[in-house]
């Protein structure tokens, strides 16, 4: 399973998409069991501009394993941000959240945001980095 983060989704929805990171999603997409929580959806859905494309894409993303912000999800929130901070990580809750659900599922997280490089660097969350698609 892969979850995959706002900030890859975002390179591969805009109009002046990344070629690349749009293929790795359709691939994925395609070939793999893709998952979303609240807070990606939050954000994706949040930033639409239109009525008709909040709709679409809700529609698109309804189609994704969804994982509940049940009380064991807080926990593993919470303690992953405690855990972080402790290590002199001051990151933000939304990634947190975020990552601790990729924990929590044994997902994968594709992300475009140096925040889960971080994460995963310090935890067991484990990651497939894009940003280096973005930053050259």
């Amino acid at each position: 399973m892969v979850l995959i983060d706002t900030s890859a989704w975002l390179f591969a929805l805009k109009k002046n998409f990344h070629p690349v990171i749009k293929g790795r999603i359709e691939k994925l997409l395609i070939g793999s069991d893709v998952a979303i929580n609240g807070m990606i959806e939050l954000e994706l859905l949040g930033g639409t501009k239109s009525e008709k494309e909040y709709h679409r894409l809700k529609s698109r993303l309804g189609g994704l394993h969804y994982i509940e912000a049940d009380r064991s999800l807080w926990e593993v929130s919470w303690r992953l941000a405690f855990d972080l901070k402790r290590k002199g990580l001051n990151l933000p809750y939304t990634d947190i959240f975020i990552a601790a659900s990729a924990l929590k599922e044994k997902a994968i997280l594709i992300h475009a945001d140096s925040h889960f490089d971080l994460i995963s660097k310090h935890t067991d969350v484990e990651v497939e980095s894009l940003v280096s698609l973005i930053s050259s």
